[in-house]
């Protein structure tokens, strides 16, 4: 890992350099004399991963937040005597990963490096859980309210860490369905963290609803929403796929560069429908959106909700419609999911025995059956092998 020290004095710059060195491992570290100013014909010619600064003051924390937009890659810890909150928050704001205070001290400096170099470790291969997307056809159909219970029934199944994202980013309600938590940060935070995004940041960010889920929510300003760019979804997601075993997308109604990068990412995606007219023409839309967009026919599968026999649209005219077999579907009990919804209780907590929450739970064993209390591969080639 390529690291540069900058500091108004040589011989300070080169103590913290050789406090660095102990730490050990595959380290190329350079000095640089000057300020936080005079950086960038240093950055643009070595690439370093790691930038220290010391003694950085208000000032030059603009300077370093314009090298993070610059070179979002770079990592910068600094050393200053301004240990103030609102100093801090700044230098977070910059993109600063850590400020640490002017008297060196060698664990602390060599524990903040050691950090970085995790964080930039290449993640294992094997560590890519699954993307599950679910998206409303039409408002009102009940995908958040699926999406939520399927997360929360799959990381009730062995040893599972579930994670649920609200991109549902103008109206999502999603962790107000699992909880009654507040969140302190949601999708536009991290989204504006985005250089930074690690592990660590994200796990930090969402809300832990249980020992293995966790929720990131969607943002309470709406003007935030705005913020949010499909780049920054990919980023989460991809990262979201390192950690958790299941990722589960609550993607909303709203088709635009965001829910589309989100569905280009899914595993499998989920669209959720209601068996009255309009929400059948918005299916068979979207039916035709999925078409463009060359995704295999096993990656969509369809959920019917509040179904009812005996209804003026039956199931087989469904099929025919959309040209499935398959449907998965999930009865009509109002009176049930309306107090999960009302006490933001997971059904299958609140009423175990009910048809609803029955029918979810049958779903999400589909959905990642357990072998041995592991993932199976191939879940649903047998389920939707028609859809």
């Amino acid at each position: 890992m390529k690291i540069k020290v900058v500091s108004a004095s040589a011989t300070r710059a080169e103590q913290v350099a050789q406090l660095i060195r102990e730490t050990g491992g595959a380290l190329d570290i350079s000095t640089v004399t000057g300020t936080v100013k005079t950086l960038p014909p240093f950055i643009n010619g070595s690439r370093p991963s790691l930038l220290v600064v010391d003694g950085a003051d208000a000032g030059e924390l603009e300077a370093i937040g314009v090298l993070a937009h610059v070179h979002p890659e770079l990592e910068t810890i600094v050393i200053s005597a301004e240990q103030s909150p609102a100093f801090l928050l700044r230098a977070m704001q910059m993109g600063v990963r850590e400020v640490l205070p002017p008297a060196l001290n060698a664990t602390a400096l060599q524990a903040a490096v050691r950090r970085v170099a995790h964080k930039r470790a290449p993640a294992p291969a094997a560590a890519q859980g699954e993307v599950l997307a679910f998206m409303a056809c039409k408002g009102g159909s009940g995908a958040s309210f699926i999406a939520a219970n399927i997360a929360h029934i799959l990381s009730t199944q062995g040893e599972r860490k579930v994670a649920l994202i609200d991109l549902d980013l103008q109206f999502g309600n999603a962790l107000l369905l699992l909880s009654d938590q507040r969140a302190v940060n949601d999708v536009a935070e991290v989204a504006r963290s985005i250089g930074r995004l690690d592990a660590d940041l994200l796990r930090a960010s969402m809300v832990h609803v249980s020992g293995n889920l966790s929720v990131l929510a969607a943002p309470e300003d709406l003007s935030q929403a705005l913020e949010v760019k499909a780049a920054h979804v990919e980023a989460i997601i991809k990262q979201a796929r390192q950690v958790f075993d299941y990722v589960v997308l609550d993607v909303g109604r709203s088709m635009d560069t965001v829910s589309l990068k989100a569905l280009d990412l899914a595993t499998h995606v989920f669209p959720v429908l209601q068996l009255s007219l309009p929400q059948i023409r918005d299916a068979r839309r979207l039916r035709a959106l999925f078409r463009s967009l060359e995704y295999a026919p096993e990656k969509i599968h369809w959920i019917v909700n509040r179904h009812q026999k005996g209804g003026e649209i039956d199931l087989e005219a469904m099929e025919q419609t959309l040209d499935v077999k398959g449907l998965t579907t999930i009865p009509n009990h109002f009176k049930g999911v309306n107090a999960s919804v009302n006490q933001g209780i997971p059904i299958d907590r609140l009423a175990p025995g009910n048809p609803v929450a029955r029918a979810l739970a049958d779903l999400a064993k589909k959905v990642a059956p357990l072998q041995g209390g592991a993932k199976k591969d191939g879940w649903l080639a047998s389920m939707f092998h028609n859809a």
